[in-house]
């Protein structure tokens, strides 16, 4: 199970004008780069350091991925092509590397810190204000708008808990990895209380199903909710969640960063890249199934612990755009900052007593600057 992680068709006759600001789902026709559109600015490679395995989180990096990737077992990397929309070779290759035990569940800051061949990596927003004064990085692109993250419950045993502020008036145990900033921030600022914490969680479903659902539960809401009801036969049944997002501690899960030091030498390479992810995002909330097949794929080579099907990788494309973890922001763009946002959760770290810098705002750890604003949903 993953380990704890500090996430339409347009009418023709309005395609002239939606050309300019991107579709309903089309986004931008300037992001298709076209044939070799990278090879003048870009590393000859571009590296991708993920936060855990393959998985539908992952969708618009694997969306990028030409048909002739490799898998390499030993190393647990993904290589191949990178690909536009239109499917056209760039003219670099991406490389997308698996995180969590693959780099000794170090956080991706720390790893880019000692790895130099990286080239971008999956840091949230408190992975990049913890390790700020360690490695200083600037994330480019949100490809995921909204954090995956929740805390589950049953909804038969508490049937009048709707949100994480009812767990907390009720006094339930939340049974929850070890660490999770979202933790500390709740408990100070009385959502939920310190001795409700049971930082024993490794993963398993095994608690919450021997004890009938006596327990809450941290999870993703696009996976767990499809894996109690379908794959979980001891329990089979639909669990209720919230979003920690929609709690109030609204973090960037998992946007691309690059190291600030490196902007200058990357911003070419960035201008044309980053449109692409935008647009990658799009497509893969179409349509999945491509990209779904890579990690699927790519998980079974690995032949790791973690094991992962076409039933939860289906569920977790739907869930993403249904619920906007895949979206725009507060304007009609996808994978921009929404800078007000991003500093309000500083605050709320800085507020609960956490190690972030005092100075530390999201414009030093943010930047929309490589953003296509014509593309979007």
């Amino acid at each position: 199970m993953r380990k704890a992680r500090g996430l339409l068709v347009l009418p023709i006759v309005a395609a002239t004008a939606l050309a300019a600001c991107g579709g309903d789902d089309g986004g931008s026709s300037g992001a298709s780069g076209g044939e070799g559109s990278l090879s003048a600015d870009c590393p000859a490679t571009i590296v991708v350091q993920t936060d855990w395995f393959p998985e539908a989180e992952h969708g618009s990096l694997y969306q990028m991925m030409g048909a002739d990737y490799t898998v390499d077992i030993e190393k647990k990397i993904v290589s191949g092509s990178l690909i536009d929309t239109d499917g056209k070779d760039t003219g670099v290759d991406l490389e997308i590397r698996t995180g969590g035990p693959a780099i000794g569940y170090s956080p991706v800051s720390t790893t880019m810190a000692t790895d130099t061949s990286i080239t971008l990596g999956y840091i949230s927003t408190d992975d990049a204000a913890f390790n700020y004064d360690t490695i200083k990085t600037l994330a480019v692109v949100a490809p995921l708008e909204i954090n995956p993250q929740i805390m589950m419950w049953d909804p038969e045993t508490y049937p009048d808990v709707k949100t994480i502020a009812d767990l907390g008036k009720a006094g339930v145990t939340l049974n929850v990895f070890a660490g999770g900033s979202f933790l500390d921030v709740f408990v100070a600022e009385g959502v939920i209380t310190k001795d409700q914490i049971d930082a024993s969680y490794d993963g398993s479903p095994a608690r919450f199903i021997s004890e009938g659902g006596k327990v809450a539960q941290q999870g993703f809401a696009s996976a767990e909710p499809y894996q109690y009801k379908n794959e979980f036969k001891d329990w089979g049944k639909d669990v209720a969640y919230q979003l920690i997002h929609d709690a109030g501690f609204e973090i960037y899960a998992a946007p691309l960063a690059i190291r600030a030091e490196d902007k200058e030498a990357l911003a070419p390479c960035l201008k044309k890249f980053v449109p692409i992810v935008q647009q990658a995002a799009i497509d893969y909330s179409k349509d999945g199934a491509r990209a779904n097949a890579i990690i699927i794929d790519a998980v079974a080579k690995y032949a790791d612990f973690w094991v992962y099907g076409e039933g939860v990788a289906a569920f977790s494309q739907k869930t993403q755009k249904e619920l906007g973890l895949i979206g725009n922001g507060p304007d009609k763009t996808l994978g921009n900052f929404d800078m007000d946002r991003a500093n309000k959760v500083l605050q709320q770290m800085k507020d609960a007593g956490l190690d972030v810098p005092a100075e530390l705002k999201a414009e030093d750890i943010y930047t929309n600057e490589f953003i296509d604003s014509n593309i979007g949903l």
